[in-house]
């Protein structure tokens, strides 16, 4: 039932939370870097260890990834170093976070020092995060995640955020079947990259996770749509709606269940174009490992949900 990455931290319990608070914890007491921000960069290198096969998933509570060259120095010759003194001579990222007299790459205390470290070294505001996020990652797409992330953290001040809900309400009257990766004419030869819901016109569409809203506003395929990124790093798309929901903006935190729209069926032309198919909600799950993005079929996960919002009804 699990695409590449979709979940990241499939085997998260209440101790691994808490194990992993404490870290984020302790680093900020250290070291000033507010907690969220080595939660939001953690979750997001955890996606990426589960969309990857060339990360090996974590051992530990930390998933962030630091490569042996860059943990010893570049020109170390010993890329398993463990000495602070000759890592720091070697200008390697390498750090003695627990007091042990090792920087231990396997350690999830140094490591994760070592990460706080760096961001240490351009400021603790957010102004200055950013521009750590960047100078470590190489890539604005893996900031604004991050960022993105911590914003998440901040306004719940908790970790088990990875709750779902089915796209629209239960026991309403709708209907889907799998059509991911079914052929699509209008506007070029393509494929269809979701599950088509179909149902009555302005039925509430509903987020179906913890997250930041990315993108909202007209696409000429799916018309009025809206799309979310979640803690997962996977992005939520929801097309053809009727409209939004009222005072919804880009960069909004959203959560399961909440209203985010209404069925419709806008799309296949200029701006407020509707009608040239019946009402239905188009969702569609993307992927991003960091390096590139993709679509992948939504049907398992939509039916999981449904089995699982209709319990609670019960």
């Amino acid at each position: 039932m699990l695409a590449p990455g979709q979940v990241a931290n499939a085997a998260d319990t209440p101790d691994v939370y808490a194990g992993k608070m404490a870290l984020y914890k302790n680093m900020e007491a250290a070291l000033q870097i507010p907690w969220y921000y080595l939660a939001g960069a953690d979750q997001y290198e955890h996606s990426l260890r589960a969309a990857r096969r060339d990360l090996e998933p974590a051992k530990g509570f930390i998933g962030i990834h630091i490569e042996p060259s860059k943990w010893s120095g570049a020109l170390n010759p010993d890329l398993n170093d463990v000495n602070p003194l000759t890592i720091t001579f070697f200008d390697g990222l390498g750090q003695d976070g627990n007091g042990d007299g090792k920087a231990d790459i396997t350690n999830d205390t140094d490591r994760l020092y070592a990460f706080s470290k760096h961001l240490q070294a351009y400021g603790a505001d957010e102004d200055n995060i950013r521009i750590g996020l960047w100078d470590y990652y190489k890539r604005d797409k893996a900031v604004s995640i991050i960022i993105g992330n911590a914003e998440i953290y901040k306004k719940y001040g908790r970790l088990d955020l990875h709750e779902k809900a089915f796209p629209v309400p239960v026991r309403t009257h709708y209907t889907y079947l799998n059509t991911w990766g079914s052929a699509r004419g209008w506007g070029g030869r393509r494929i269809h990259e979701g599950t088509d819901i179909f149902a009555d016109y302005s039925l509430p569409v509903r987020s179906t996770s913890y997250g930041i809203i990315e993108m909202k506003g007209w696409n000429k395929f799916g018309g009025w749509r809206i799309g979310i990124r979640d803690l997962n790093n996977t992005y939520h798309y929801f097309a053809h709606l009727s409209g939004f929901a009222k005072g919804l903006k880009v960069g909004q935190i959203v959560e399961p269940g909440q209203v985010i729209g209404g069925v419709g069926s806008t799309g296949y032309g200029p701006p407020g174009t509707s009608g040239k198919f019946p009402p239905h909600l188009h969702y569609g799950m993307y992927k991003d490992n960091g390096i590139t993005e993709w679509s992948f079929d939504p049907y398992p996960y939509l039916k999981l949900w449904e089995r699982k919002d209709l319990a609670k009804k019960k």
